[in-house]
């Protein structure tokens, strides 16, 4: 073999194996990070501190639909009958999370998904707010199959510091054996 073809054969051979790893490694990404929130996925019972120290419980039935691109959420906190539903899906169009929430006391919010970690995230954009411009997100972390912690925040220096506003505690519910 003429030394010019096997070099050619051998560069071709080289470009080939760096664009199939890229590609793997680049496919290896996305299926990450378009299941990044299915851990959410499940029938939850949910608890959280008051300020006077009781306890408020509540539900909330997180499930795929729309052939499984969407994950559509169903809180209940029946103690105040405060109720919320969000949809999220992640977006191929620009490689984000987008969720959006509404509620039945007239809330509504759009976040964008941030992964960090074993953290996973849904933040707003920064809004004008009593003429200070805060961020709030939403926290999941402590991930394990049957439970995890969500921490609502909000931010009036640019991420610089967090403040707790609300902490859930999730506890996959049981399913009663019969």
């Amino acid at each position: 073999m003429k030394p010019y073809i096997k070099q050619s054969f051998f560069f071709v051979i080289s470009i080939i194996l760096i664009q199939s790893s890229f590609a793997q490694e680049n496919e290896d990404k996305s299926i990450a990070i378009e299941t990044a929130f299915d851990f959410w996925i499940g029938d939850w019972e949910v608890h959280w501190m008051n300020p006077d120290s009781s306890y408020t419980y509540g539900h909330n039935l997180i499930e795929k639909t729309l052939d499984g691109k969407v994950i559509q959420e169903n809180f209940v906190d029946s103690s105040s009958g405060f109720k919320g539903t969000s949809i999220s899906v992640y977006s191929i169009a620009d490689s984000t999370w987008h969720q959006s929430w509404a509620d039945n006391s007239g809330g509504y919010f759009e976040f964008f998904g941030i992964i960090e970690g074993e953290k996973r995230m849904f933040q707003t954009k920064a809004i004008m707010r009593s003429g200070v411009m805060t961020t709030q997100r939403m926290v999941f972390y402590n991930i394990s199959e049957n439970s995890f912690t969500w921490d609502w925040e909000s931010t009036q220096d640019d991420g610089a510091t967090w403040n707790l506003a609300w902490r859930i505690i999730y506890e996959r519910k049981q399913v009663e054996s019969q």
